[in-house]
């Protein structure tokens, strides 16, 4: 009996000394920076891919949109006069001087069939929704992060939990910082003029 008596204030002892709310602490500060890092891996892989995507469609688009402009220039070029009837080569220098520009035409139209709008404005745009979606994430999880550090670091000082700190060696934990706090701390400069 007197063991069991023993066993359960030590139990009672330990729950009010703060030890099972410092592993609590303790694990969720853990889980918050690695969501944090989860982010950060999240956007290093996503954003590259984005912008390979986006490359890809913009330089498609301006491929076919070329080929348009210089074939149309190529047909325009060749001046059509009532000799040309008579002469079949030069008929047959604007007959396929037309047939390039219409086969350029054909493509340009595939193009707007298959994407009614140009893919590559869309892609900018997704680029800059997934962005803003990906640092609103990050921003997320170092706000998770800082409230966990806040909540065990409060533990860690206060009485009279400190003294459970101070015997079982917890420390406070660093909270998120910024390495450039100095220079991000002025107002960014909006500028649209070209240089």
């Amino acid at each position: 009996m007197a063991r069991w008596l023993i066993v359960f204030v030590a139990v009672v002892a330990l729950q009010g000394c703060g030890y099972n709310d410092f592993q609590r602490l303790d694990e969720q500060t853990k889980s918050s920076w690695s969501e944090v890092l989860n982010q950060y891996q999240r956007r290093a892989d996503l954003v590259p891919n984005i912008v390979a995507t986006v490359k890809g469609e913009a330089a498609f688009e301006q491929d076919t949109l070329t080929k348009v402009i210089e074939a149309r220039s190529k047909a325009t070029s060749i001046q059509v006069t009532p000799e040309t009837l008579n002469d079949p080569a030069a008929f047959q220098k604007f007959q396929s001087a037309q047939g390039e520009l219409g086969s350029a035409l054909s493509r340009l139209m595939v193009v707007a069939e298959q994407y009614p709008n140009l893919k590559a404005n869309q892609g900018f745009s997704d680029l800059r929704v997934q962005l803003e979606g990906t640092e609103n994430r990050v921003t997320v999880a170092r706000n998770a992060y800082i409230k966990a550090v806040q909540e065990y670091n409060i533990l860690t000082r206060s009485f009279p939990s400190n003294l459970t700190a101070m015997v079982l060696s917890y420390q406070t934990k660093p909270a998120f910082t910024v390495q450039n706090e100095a220079a991000i701390s002025a107002p960014p400069v909006v500028d649209f003029t070209k240089k």
